[in-house]
């Protein structure tokens, strides 16, 4: 089978990339981190004029429709050069949700300054002691006065520092657990009644804690009907993007230990030249070669119906694998491969929360097990 590019997107990797060699090294990693937000305005706008924001919405709605492919090519290109504006949470998951399930003047408010890197949307969904992430609802949504008014705690809204609005998950009817019931709103940052609390993830991104206490919204920023379904529908998304981000993070992990073991010497030798290191370094080669080989059958199973087991599978392999990878190469490394002075530890913070958010890879182990024939 032929997995080699398109002109398309090969032009698409080819952005990427140069968007990563213009404006990223480790000390503008590290200054960006420390920026509002944990992650560079200034390049989110330019990855607005790019087009890569606006890349993944559907084309009818001003975007390019990128496909399973066209995502993995940018990401994986992302993961590479330790990007850390979050592409994958704000575009993938919030923005490609709310472009699906948003009313046309919700749409015409949001979706251009969206697109451009005006504004950023982020998913609050995800709460405390959840018996199934994905589906565990406890916020409530009460119909009042022709609009709706929330209550609850979103304690783990990623990426959620800045943004201009919540995709808020609240239970219209039922208990916590079911798979029905559940519906999305909108909620604009600064709404009365909405508070949020910023705090720092492992890899150095701005999460944030939002309370509603009696949130009052109109009917119109009600975005759909079966929320839990949008959600698992792009979340299948969301998740090739980690994957192919966490395995462009592997190989920048190994390419830059290959060029460490080539020139520390140890004993008159380099460390490259002992054939114990040579044998785990082989050894995690192979692993990055089995995670592309299950991500390549992820994006041939592309608008099929084994797209949603293919990604649980990538995941759950990915999600496990890297974190070892990366455990690997910080031993290679010495005590400095835990220090922000190399793109080693930035790297594996990455991978530890990409492996775990929003579950982890058990439980996408459970869903590939639960999906098969």
């Amino acid at each position: 089978m032929n997995f080699d590019l398109n002109e398309d997107e090969e032009m698409l990797k080819a952005l990427t990339e140069r968007f990563v060699t213009d404006h990223y090294d480790h000390d503008s990693r590290r200054a960006f981190l420390a920026e509002p937000g944990g992650f560079s305005g200034a390049n989110w706008q330019l990855l607005g004029e790019l087009g890569l924001i606006a890349a993944p919405f559907p084309e009818e709605l001003g975007g390019l429709g990128l496909d399973a492919t066209g995502i993995a090519t940018v990401f994986e290109a992302l993961g590479r050069g330790l990007v850390v504006e979050p592409l994958a949470e704000a575009v993938v998951m919030a923005g490609r949700l709310f472009a699906s399930t948003a009313p046309e003047a919700l749409q015409g408010e949001w979706l251009g300054a969206l697109m451009a890197g005006e504004k950023r949307l982020a998913l609050a969904h995800v709460e405390a002691r959840a018996r199934d992430g994905l589906v565990w609802v406890q916020t409530s949504a009460t119909a009042q006065d022709g609009g709706y008014c929330l209550s609850g705690t979103k304690p783990y809204c990623a990426v959620g520092g800045g943004a201009d609005g919540f995709i808020v998950s609240a239970r219209l009817s039922g208990e916590p657990g079911d798979a029905d019931g559940v519906a999305l709103f909108l909620v604009p940052a600064g709404t009365p009644g909405a508070s949020t609390r910023d705090w720092t993830m492992a890899d150095g991104s701005v999460a944030t804690s939002l309370d509603l206490e009696g949130v009052v919204l109109p009917a119109g920023n009600r975005l759909g009907d079966d929320g839990l379904a949008a959600i698992a529908s792009t979340s299948d998304l969301a998740s090739l993007a980690r994957s192919a981000e966490a395995l462009g993070i592997m190989e920048r992990l190994l390419h830059e230990t290959i060029g460490y073991l080539k020139t520390r010497d140890q004993f008159g030798s380099a460390l490259g030249a002992f054939q114990a290191i040579q044998h785990r370094m082989v050894a995690q080669y192979a692993v990055i070669e089995q995670s592309r080989a299950l991500l390549n059958l992820a994006l041939v199973s592309w608008e099929s119906d084994e797209f949603a087991q293919a990604v649980h599978g990538v995941r759950a392999f990915i999600a496990d694998a890297s974190v070892e990878l990366g455990h690997e190469m910080i031993q290679f490394h010495g005590g400095m491969g835990v220090t922000d002075e190399l793109a080693i530890g930035g790297g594996h913070k990455r991978l530890l929360v990409l492996s775990r958010w929003p579950e982890g890879p058990l439980a996408a182990l459970d869903r590939y097990a639960g999906l098969l024939n």
